[in-house]
């Protein structure tokens, strides 16, 4: 084996996610949700003037959803996919409610500058009427508990995969493989590409899920012949790492704040709600 694989350029790639649980996803993000994202999506105002007409209607369209999806793409490598695309769309909602309050309270007098500042303004309102309400540690530890796949580091998969050079038909990487195993020498020269501790959730959105299952459920050190998205792979599972469990007395700071900015951005999406029930909302043509 150790022939084969040195007869070409070895390559490694390293994806490490040992930061993965106590990442707090965008879509989970107060700040994010309500300014960055409306700013960056849809710094324009375009769309308002085109519907002066009505103030209290608001039409979310497929231009509106073609800008969120090709502006999502260039930030994260990938288009949207039906969750990310519904979150994007309440953005874009919440912000246009907040952008309609503020200019109905007057509160884009004396300032010019393009309308996240005017849902800054709304918002800072909407946040003065929100309290943290009290806890406890009983509090704290339920909402740990049920939330604990963002605090758990999870189970990480090592593999490698042998990248034949010319034709990778289902064939040829069977055969291929095939001879790996059997300890004879293959018809073919390959690289080895290195892949260490990746998640399931990545390996998945790398490869797609039935690719994820076949290899993660693979006996380790054996070769494989395994369906991509993109082809044929010839694969071997190296190790696994198990997932491990989080501390809460060790997270308890972390936990407080992100339990903290759970429940100020439920209460603010819930004002935000309320206040959007004077509008008409029209999605895809369909009064909402």
């Amino acid at each position: 084996m150790s022939s084969v694989l040195s007869s070409s350029e070895i390559s490694s790639t390293a994806a490490a996610s040992k930061d993965q649980a106590r990442r707090v996803q965008w879509l989970r993000e107060p700040l994010l949700h309500f300014i960055l994202i409306g700013a960056v999506l849809f710094g324009v105002d375009s769309l308002i003037a085109g519907q002066a007409d009505d103030p209290n209607l608001i039409v979310l369209d497929a231009e509106v959803d073609a800008e969120a999806q090709q502006v999502f793409e260039s930030a994260r490598g990938h288009k949207p996919d039906a969750d990310e695309l519904r979150a994007l769309r309440q953005v874009w909602l919440d912000n246009e409610v907040l952008y309609r309050e503020g200019l109905a309270l007057g509160l884009d007098r004396g300032d010019k500058t393009i309308r996240e500042r005017v849902i800054f303004k709304a918002l800072s309102m909407v946040d003065s009427n929100t309290k943290r309400p009290d806890f406890d540690d009983q509090v704290l530890r339920e909402w740990f508990e049920k939330n604990r796949a963002r605090y758990d580091i999870p189970q990480r998969f090592n593999f490698e995969e042998a990248v034949i050079a010319g034709s990778s038909s289902e064939a040829t990487i069977r055969s291929f493989v095939n001879a790996l195993n059997t300890g004879a020498t293959p018809e073919v020269q390959a690289g080895l590409r290195v892949f260490k501790d990746r998640p399931h959730d990545n390996i998945v959105k790398s490869y797609g899920e039935e690719f994820a299952t076949a290899l993660e459920s693979s006996r380790p050190g054996e070769w494989r012949a395994l369906q991509t998205k993109s082809g044929w792979r010839a694969m071997r599972l190296e190790s696994v790492v198990p997932l491990q469990p989080a501390d809460f007395e060790k997270l308890r700071g972390v936990v407080t704040g992100d339990w903290t900015d759970a429940v100020m951005s439920e209460q603010r999406s819930a004002a935000v709600a309320a206040l959007a029930k004077k509008y008409t909302i029209v999605i895809d043509g369909v009064k909402q």
